[in-house]
């Protein structure tokens, strides 16, 4: 809440996003909220849930965090700390589907989540061929040569976010050096 008020309109807020507090977060001040398991059911996508979430909170105001995972050589979201594999195919057929139903998306390729050895490059092939949301991209980035990577092969169609990697976090890339990409 202070960090909210502090910077009102100006961050986004995950975890436990529901129907019944989205627009509590909202009005304290988050610009977006952000949902991941509480839209599906079991393996299964809830178009009863997304439908209410989006309700509550807005398309504006609603980002949708797919984590994904690779099986038998095609992504899937997965949900359950990325344990359970859903029935969701990430490709752009899902990702039209989805998009009116929020402002972007934020996705995650856990299989190179806090590794730090370079990103998904399949899955960012299918991400970039997406036009209809902002599409903030999570997992393996952890230099300044991987940014310009994952920029030349998204054609600079996606935003990117960094955790573990940064030295703010115990990493050694320096946030300087994220902040003066571009």
């Amino acid at each position: 809440v202070k960090a909210l008020s502090a910077w009102p309109g100006g961050m986004q807020i995950g975890g436990g996003m529901t129907p019944e507090n989205a627009a509590d977060f909202l009005d304290l001040g988050a610009s977006h909220v952000i949902v991941t398991s509480y839209i599906f059911d079991g393996p299964a996508l809830s178009p009863k849930k997304l439908n209410a979430l989006c309700a509550a909170a807005g398309r504006d105001h609603l980002v949708i965090d797919l984590s994904c995972r690779k099986r038998d050589g095609k992504y899937y979201v997965v949900t359950d700390r990325w344990q359970t594999f859903t029935d969701l195919e990430v490709g752009s057929g899902i990702l039209d589907e989805l998009a009116g139903y929020c402002d972007e998306f934020l996705i995650h390729g856990v299989d190179s989540e806090g590794l730090g050895a370079g990103f998904e490059k399949d899955l960012i092939r299918i991400l970039a061929s997406h036009r209809r949301n902002r599409i903030t991209y999570a997992g393996g980035i952890a230099s300044v040569d991987h940014l310009r990577e994952l920029e030349e092969l998204s054609s600079g169609r996606l935003d990117f976010t960094v955790g573990s990697a940064l030295d703010l976090f115990g990493g050694s890339l320096p946030f300087q050096e994220i902040a003066a990409f571009h």
